[in-house]
């Protein structure tokens, strides 16, 4: 249930994250989406910490972890920020979430992870 939740909402955060950065900024849409893409990274990050490793480097957690932990300082930090009014820190912020999570998702899939072998072993 936890690693179905995790794998959707990390697949709708890289959707929405990837409309977000090449979509005209400011605009309702923009907001509308971004509470959505902020909701849903915040889901991904909280709900990896409950997926346990093969490899760990902390206790039960691995690099992935530390980039979960990146992603909750950068999308507290982004809405921080455009309450403030100081768009282009929000926008630095929100570019520094998304890139966290296209690299735990690289490091997902990396050969020897159980991703790579479960995408793997559908073709």
């Amino acid at each position: 249930m936890l690693l179905t939740l995790h794998i959707s909402a990390a697949i709708w955060a890289i959707i929405t994250g990837t409309i977000q950065l090449t979509a005209r900024k400011g605009t309702a849409q923009h907001k509308f989406i971004g509470h959505s893409w902020m909701l849903v990274m915040v889901i991904v990050a909280v709900s990896s910490f409950g997926i346990r490793e093969f490899a760990p480097i902390i206790g039960p957690f691995s690099v992935i972890h530390l980039l979960s932990l990146w992603i909750l300082i950068c999308v507290a930090a982004s809405i921080y920020f455009a309450r403030l009014g100081k768009i282009q820190r929000h926008k630095g912020f929100a570019k520094g979430a998304f890139f966290g999570l296209v690299g735990a998702g690289i490091g997902a899939l990396a050969p020897g992870r159980l991703m790579n072998e479960w995408l793997l072993g559908l073709f």
